[in-house]
């Protein structure tokens, strides 16, 4: 388990470096110059120079990747080009905002994915089976944005029951949630269906029951712990998702998060927030593979991670 371990975050380095080297690379090959942007359209040519001077601009290519590497290394994002506060100031209390909604979502797609998966399973082609699929289906195909709407127009304008925007108390995080976490809970849904019909098929289930185990005992130890295996995989493909995609919800009920500011900064060319927004999101996004991967050896003992 150690050397898994070990091995993975090693593995962690040439990841890293791809995704220092193709955000950088997108930045700077995107249209407009970020002087051009702080300065102002009118302002005169002596002033943008002066501002591509100070930034670095006038480096060579290569000079400007090494030394923000050289800095991300030391944990050193510089200053924003935009606002001149650091980057870890300006970044880190939105990534928190955002880490929280993905983490709320992703349990709620987590619970009510594996119930209604469950039921659909245990049922098969039973009304239930049906008619959990079909809204299962309805949570894929709808737009994330279109249903925070709707749940906005409902809860907030016609009952009055929630907030329609913002985030931090109980009352404002409900909405969110359900928006963001919806199409998880349908993915999961799906997926444990499948899995859980696989796996009640086999032999071993049969001897289960045929030794006289309560059906519950045979569904929730026997059968739903191999099961999981490929949800347990989907559900950290979504968290990462959620973590680098929660833009459109975070608009819709004006969350104040890292979707929103990596938005904004693209827009205004502000380059350290962008690189650093990104790469620590490739950062979490491996790491919740890596727990992923040793989740599967306390699903199934028979896995050799090694």
């Amino acid at each position: 388990m150690f050397q898994f371990i070990v091995r993975r975050l090693l593995q962690l380095i040439p990841v890293l470096i791809g995704v220092t080297i193709l955000v950088f690379s997108l930045m700077h090959l995107s249209p407009g110059n970020p002087a051009h942007i702080i300065a102002g359209e009118s302002a005169p040519p002596d002033t943008v120079e002066q501002i591509e001077e100070r930034l670095g601009l006038n480096d060579p290519i290569p000079v400007q990747y090494f030394n923000f590497v050289k800095d991300a290394a030391m944990l050193d994002f510089g200053n924003s080009w935009r606002t001149s506060l650091p980057v870890s100031e300006e970044l880190w209390p939105k990534f928190w905002v955002t880490f929280e909604l993905a983490v709320y979502s992703t349990l709620f797609s987590i619970f009510l994915g594996l119930i209604a998966g469950i039921i659909s399973a245990v049922r098969k082609y039973s009304f239930a089976d049906v008619s959990i699929m079909l809204i299962a289906l309805f949570g894929l195909s709808m737009p994330n944005f279109w249903f925070g709407l709707m749940l906005m127009q409902w809860f907030s304008i016609k009952l009055g029951w929630l907030p329609p925007t913002g985030w931090g108390t109980p009352e404002q995080i409900v909405m969110p949630v359900i928006t963001l976490g919806t199409m998880g809970a349908a993915v999961i849904a799906r997926m444990t269906r499948s899995s859980m019909l696989d796996v009640i098929s086999q032999d071993y289930i049969r001897t289960a029951r045929a030794k006289g185990l309560g059906e519950r005992i045979v569904i929730y130890r026997h059968a739903l712990k191999n099961a999981l295996i490929p949800v347990v995989t989907v559900v950290g493909l979504q968290f990462g998702s959620l973590l680098a995609g929660a833009v459109l919800t975070e608009s819709v009920f004006a969350i104040n998060g890292m979707g929103k500011l990596i938005i904004d900064r693209i827009l205004a060319r502000d380059f350290p927030v962008v690189q650093a927004a990104v790469l620590v999101i490739a950062i979490v996004f491996v790491f919740v593979n890596l727990i992923v991967d040793i989740s599967y050896k306390f699903l199934n003992k028979r896995i050799d991670l090694e």
